[in-house]
């Protein structure tokens, strides 16, 4: 039987001998959203290279049964797509230029006139219908996020490929996006999720935490505090220890989902 995950066990990563995540063990399904969360500095985005095979690692990383190491290149590609926290390009590109470079190796699982037609439906997806025409650089920077990311959606454009899951490795897709693009990428992370294909997402908004994902792992300090249940690891303690901040954590009475705030000076101290 294979198993339809990503599972990381007791993950290490130096870099230039310095040590960044320590001992990280993760199982991220298909079918589910994961996010990790944590401080600046806490080791998240070094995790996730690893999962993309982008960093050595020491452990085991093991895609769908697979271990990551021995995937090549081509293979580990058809298998994910990875929205990096930042993309620079250096030369002019039109936007649907950008988002064709996630159909040019073939891996969408479309062909012909599907395949033509995809990346401006993609863009369409991230509310950018008829920005195809218009200069990357021209674009602020939450529309250049979304143009990155109608790229990465064009590489696994169907979740689920030949009866094997895919999965969206995502480095903070929503940090310059406004509230109402927030849960639009939010909602499209949902639904590959609920198609079949599995999510990774590092996120700084523990109420986007609470409200999308199926189950959160938090770091500190390059290790792993806690992964569970989003209501199980949002805790007022736990997550006050791993930003170092008070915060409260309150059930919301209606849909039962947890919302964090943090305290004020005044409160904090009372």
């Amino acid at each position: 039987m294979v198993m339809t995950m990503i599972a990381a066990t007791n993950v290490s990563v130096h870099i230039d001998r310095t040590p960044i995540v320590h001992d990280v063990s993760l199982t991220a399904l298909a079918g589910q959203v994961m996010a990790i969360i944590g401080p600046n500095g806490s080791g998240k985005s070094t995790l996730l290279k690893a999962l993309c095979n982008d960093l050595p690692y020491q452990g085991s990383i093991a895609v769908n049964g697979r271990a990551l190491h021995q995937l090549r290149p081509h293979e580990t590609a058809t298998i994910r797509a990875v929205l990096p926290q930042a993309s620079t390009l250096t030369f002019p590109f039109t936007v649907l230029e950008v988002v064709r470079l996630g159909t040019t190796a073939g891996f969408s699982g479309l062909s012909g006139r599907a395949l033509e037609l995809l990346p401006g439906e993609a863009l369409e997806r991230v509310d950018l219908a008829g920005f195809g025409g218009r200069m990357y650089q021209s674009l602020s920077g939450g529309e250049q996020q979304r143009v990155q990311l109608a790229r990465v959606l064009c590489q696994v454009w169907q979740p689920v490929l030949d009866g094997m899951p895919r999965f969206l490795l995502l480095d903070e897709p929503v940090s310059s996006l406004d509230i109402k693009h927030q849960v639009l990428i939010m909602d499209l992370a949902r639904e590959f999720a609920q198609r079949g294909g599995g999510v990774i997402a590092i996120l700084h908004d523990l109420n986007l935490a609470a409200l999308y994902a199926d189950q959160v792992l938090a770091m500190k300090g390059g290790r792993a505090v806690a992964c569970g249940a989003p209501q199980d690891v949002l805790d007022a303690a736990l997550v006050s220890t791993v930003f170092d901040c008070r915060l409260d954590a309150i059930a919301r009475p209606a849909g039962g989902w947890l919302f964090a705030a943090p305290a004020p000076a005044e409160r904090a101290a009372a």
